[in-house]
């Protein structure tokens, strides 16, 4: 087997996706910072994979509405050894010229290189952080080393239909690249032998590091609009020059069906959200050999309260729901929903189908079905949403499926705490 520099490998993370489909969630905050899973955020998925892999030297490239993923990993993620040369840090866009974002994926990694060249690893990877899966970046480094590879792409498979969200690979028997398409609108490429698939790029990518400082400024070299990203510009040109290789994404040991999710719109979010309340969830988040870990809050255990056979409409009932700590059930009925820290459902309400995040607090006898309630909203006594879709749209964000988004600011009181 060959032998891992994992000390040595640095890891940047791309983590200032403004997330526009998942809007108005991320009206205030970027999409690696949106919560997930009751009491996790989108960024703590990747951050745990690198943990669990051994990848200690992290940079998160940080740019749109950052105050709150930073404030999640200066706080949740600074338990690294820093004597050790261990670390995860925030790196916003401040040395690049007033009034510049980055202009794409590879334009970020360029005006970090000063990383690069202070620590010299042999090798980089570039992650994405708005990703939900479990993966062992281990196996990926190792196909890498073997093959003697100047990138290896992560690549998964998903549905024809699926297509124009990604990057497109087409690979030889041995692995290696030999065509790639961002995002097609059409025709795109499918898996041969397996009609109606593609592989699509997971936006993980581990480059060999001398290769990468030059395809980065041969990339800040090209003419205006044909440069900045890796997708549209650098692994387009690199894949007729120098070996490039897929490694297919197989989850951890013993995944029957490896679980990958771009949670990228409110139907995606809502459905993988949902999924986790299921008897068999896809993502397993109770491996006690892989935890997703995050910002710890020392809220108390959840709860519900009153039940009394003799007054059915104050008795607390909760079906295939997940309640996270500091909830409080009283005389209400929660069916299929995920309830975050902290959020508090009074008297005679019913919520349905529905993701509740922190702190929110839904009033006396409201009615909530397939809704998404914002951190810290207070729902006033008697609210029905969700159960007529023209009214919902006059008050609030309705998607295309009819998923009703309460966005943060609805306090009649006008005393909303807590961040984004």
């Amino acid at each position: 087997m060959v032998p891992l520099d994992l000390k040595n490998t640095l890891v940047f993370i791309l983590a200032g996706g403004e997330g526009n489909r998942l809007k108005p969630l991320t009206q205030n905050r970027a999409k690696p910072a949106v919560p997930f899973g009751g009491c996790y955020r989108i960024i703590d998925f990747t951050l745990s994979n690198c943990i669990h892999s051994g990848l200690r030297r992290i940079h998160l490239l940080t740019q749109y509405q950052a105050r709150s993923l930073e404030e999640h990993i200066r706080f949740g993620w600074n338990f690294l050894p820093r004597r050790l040369e261990q670390f995860i840090t925030c790196r916003p866009p401040h040395h690049v010229t007033v009034g510049q974002w980055y202009r794409g994926t590879a334009d970020a990694i360029w005006h970090n290189r000063d990383a690069i060249e202070d620590w010299r690893p042999p090798n980089v990877f570039v992650l994405s952080g708005d990703h939900i899966y479990h993966m062992d970046y281990r196996d990926m480094l190792r196909e890498h080393v073997e093959h003697g590879a100047a990138l290896t792409i992560g690549a998964v498979k998903i549905p024809v239909a699926e297509a124009s969200r990604f990057g497109i690979l087409q690979t030889a028997a041995d692995g290696r690249v030999t065509g790639f398409v961002e995002k097609p609108k059409s025709n795109a490429p499918e898996i041969p032998g397996q009609p109606g698939y593609c592989l699509a790029s997971m936006g993980i990518y581990v480059f060999e590091t001398r290769e990468l400082l030059q395809r980065l400024k041969q990339d800040q070299d090209a003419p205006a609009g044909q440069g900045g990203d890796f997708g549209h510009h650098v692994i387009p040109r690199m894949i007729t020059e120098v070996p490039v290789y897929a490694h297919h994404f197989q989850g951890l040991p013993g995944d029957k069906d490896p679980y990958w999710r771009d949670v990228g719109t409110i139907e995606a979010y809502f459905d993988a959200n949902l999924d986790l309340c299921s008897v068999a969830p896809r993502l397993n988040l109770y491996r006690r050999d892989w935890p997703t870990y995050t910002l710890w809050h020392n809220d108390p255990p959840a709860k519900s309260v009153f039940f009394e056979p003799g007054d059915l409409g104050r008795r607390a009932e909760v079906q295939d729901s997940m309640l996270c700590p500091g909830v409080v059930v009283s005389g209400a009925k929660v069916r299929r929903s995920l309830l975050s820290n902290l959020v508090y459902v009074d008297e005679h309400a019913e919520v349905e189908d529905c993701i509740v995040l922190r702190g929110a607090t839904i009033g006396k006898r409201c009615k909530l079905r397939r809704v998404i309630v914002d951190k810290w909203n207070k729902i006033p006594d008697g609210t029905v949403i969700g159960y007529d879709k023209e009214q919902d749209k006059k008050r609030w964000h309705v998607s295309d499926s009819g998923i009703v988004v309460v966005p943060r600011g609805n306090d009649p009181t006008g005393w909303a705490t807590g961040g984004a």
